[in-house]
């Protein structure tokens, strides 16, 4: 493929559905997916997504699945386990503490998993509400602006 192909494939997509909804339905939808557990079936839920929501903004799912970075795992992680421990309301699951991981093992990383699921389902929703509000409110005001 030549430069000018690839060039030209990611202005079409950048532009794709480039309305205030568009992009801030896609960063939603992208924060969604990233603050999922489902580690190495991100990219494919990105794409699956992108596929299936056709009034989104293609990059800004891509965006919004940055949020889920090396330095905001960690935080990602752990509030998606206390959120989880919290709906669950189920006193097994212990809080997190580097004594817990040094004891994890495979027997017992479905007893980490199963909160770690639920409170980040619950997270990626508030999160992709919030995101959208947000990203709806700036690229709004920021297009006003730019059209002058």
């Amino acid at each position: 493929m030549k430069l000018k192909t690839i060039k030209r494939v990611f202005i079409r997509l950048f532009k794709y559905n480039a309305t205030p909804h568009g992009i801030a339905l896609g960063v939603a939808i992208g924060v969604c997916i990233a603050v999922l557990p489902v580690y190495g079936l991100h990219t494919i839920l990105m794409i699956l997504a992108a596929i299936l929501v056709r009034s989104t903004n293609k990059i800004a799912i891509f965006i919004g699945t940055n949020i889920s970075l090396p330095p905001t795992l960690p935080f990602i992680t752990w509030g998606g386990y206390e959120l989880g421990r919290s709906i669950l309301k189920n006193n097994n699951y212990p809080a997190l503490s580097w004594s817990y991981f040094r004891h994890l093992n495979f027997h017992t990383l479905k007893d980490f998993y199963y909160p770690l699921f639920v409170g980040s389902f619950f997270m990626g929703l508030i999160l992709a509400v919030l995101f959208y509000l947000v990203t709806f409110f700036v690229v709004a005001h920021w297009g006003k602006g730019h059209k002058k």
